[in-house]
This record gives C-alpha cells, structure tokens and sequence, in this order.
C-alpha cells in the first residue's frame, strides 16, 4: 500500500491522515471483539480508569493472533515506511477504550514528548497510526488534533500524574491557545475500519465520553528502525525493546482469521 503524492503533501503540510474504511466489517469485527476480551482479562497490561472502566491495553500483539496480525499488515506499516524511508519496528501497541458513559479525558499533549522522556528516543521519526474499532463521532471523545503544530517543535511540557489513571506530559493552556489559533481543531470521524496517522509532535487530546457509544482506538506506534530507544523507563510491554523491523503479513491475513471459525463449521 502507498500513499499517493497529494496525500504525502497533505501529511507532511497538516501532519495528519485519515483514510476512510480501510479495513472490512469483518476485519473490524474480529478485532472488536477480542478487544472486548482483552479488556475483560486480569493482566497488568490492561490500565483501568479510577471508575475501574478500562482504559487502555498494551502490547496484545504479543498474545493475541488478531492483533498480532494487525501489528503486522501492510496497510498500516508501508505508509509509514514510505514517509520515514526507512523499516520501522513496533515502539509501542495500545488499544484504547473510551468506555460508554465512563471514557475518561486525555490531556493536551505530544506523543514525541513522552517518547523523548521517559523511552529516551533520539527524534520524533515514530508515528501513531490508529485502527477504528467503533464509529468515531462527534459526541463520544473523538481524538482533536491542531493541525501544522508538528511544526512547533518538542514544546515545554508538565507530568501530569493526577488527572487521570494515565501519567502524561502535558501542555499549558496558553501553549495550547497559541497553537489553535494558528491551525485550528479537527476532529476526524468516520465508521470502523478508519485509519489515522499522525506526526509524533502533533498535538492532540480527547474530552470524555458521557454517551453510550463505546469509542474503541487500536494505537500503533511505529519507530524508524535507526531511531530506537536509548534509555528506557517504562516496562517492555510499554516501550518495547525489540527493534526488529516488522516483516509485514499478507494484505489478506486478518480477513482469513477472521473467516477462519465460519469455514471450520462449514
């Protein structure tokens, strides 16, 4: 899969992407409900809100075939290595839950920051691309971004350890005006199965979600391979030590996953 010229000037512009229903129903199915039985499991990798409402879970591509696959699939590591020139490995792998009624804000801030800080990478050649799991909308904490604030460089920011059950280095309110006075706020929405990518300085944060549609994100974070971390603080199942450039599956794996247990009964 490759990114055509407008879409690599409109990244490189913007610092963000979003591409429309890029994985089927079935595929998204498939995920979704293993997301829901991840989350469901005791595993230190599963982070829950102070309501007890899961959070986030970490590295399931590390024990769960579906994700594995995804971790792996083309569709989302060829962009990446086009834009970076380079193989990438996998920095970090989430799947993000913004629960129905419970899903709980995440503070204005940059991902390069934490990266920077706490992984100790070198510069922000990692980026996040993002797998719909549920409809995205406009009233259940769709990620905002600022656009072209990728362009403002790694920017002073605080360890925000009381908010929320997630510590984040965070960015002040004038930090943050200044910046969306200049871009703006998107908002990108779209059905399951949307991919979006993002520069790893972009900054970006969601309000809660206090409706009752679940808003379910899978999160990977690609690294270019020269890139690696240098001084790790965070455990591996967060910041990952294997830098290993993916060797990506066939565009057709997830689906035949997917298929799999429908054929077994056939």
């Amino acid at each position: 899969m490759k990114l055509s010229q407008e879409q690599l000037e409109f990244f490189e512009r913007e610092g963000w992407l979003f591409l429309p229903e890029l994985f089927s129903p079935e595929e998204v199915d498939l995920l979704a409900r293993e997301a829901v039985g991840i989350y469901d499991a005791n595993r230190p990798e599963v982070w829950r809100e102070k309501s007890g409402a899961p959070r986030t879970a970490f590295a399931a591509h590390l024990y769960n075939e579906a994700f594995r696959l995804l971790g792996a699939h083309p569709r989302m590591i060829e962009p990446v290595e086009q834009l970076f020139g380079e193989p990438v490995y996998m920095h970090q792998f989430k799947i993000n839950a913004k629960s129905a009624f419970t899903g709980d804000v995440w503070q204005w801030h940059q991902d390069y920051g934490t990266w920077k800080r706490d992984d100790g990478m070198p510069e922000p050649r990692a980026m996040n691309i993002a797998i719909f799991l549920d409809e995205v909308m406009p009233i259940n904490g769709p990620l905002m971004l600022v656009p072209r604030s990728q362009n403002a460089g790694d920017l002073e920011a605080s360890h925000d350890l009381a908010t929320t059950s997630y510590p984040l280095w965070t960015l002040d309110e004038a930090t943050v005006t200044r910046l969306v006075e200049q871009g703006g706020i998107v908002a990108p929405t779209g059905k399951p199965g949307g991919m979006l990518m993002f520069h790893g300085n972009l900054v970006h944060g969601s309000a809660g979600n206090i409706t009752p549609y679940p808003r379910k994100i899978v999160y990977l974070t690609l690294n270019a391979v020269s890139n690696y971390i240098r001084k790790p603080t965070r455990p591996d199942y967060i910041a990952h030590r294997d830098f290993a450039p993916i060797r990506t599956v066939d565009d057709d794996a997830l689906l035949r996953l997917a298929r799999a247990p429908r054929q077994a009964a056939e």
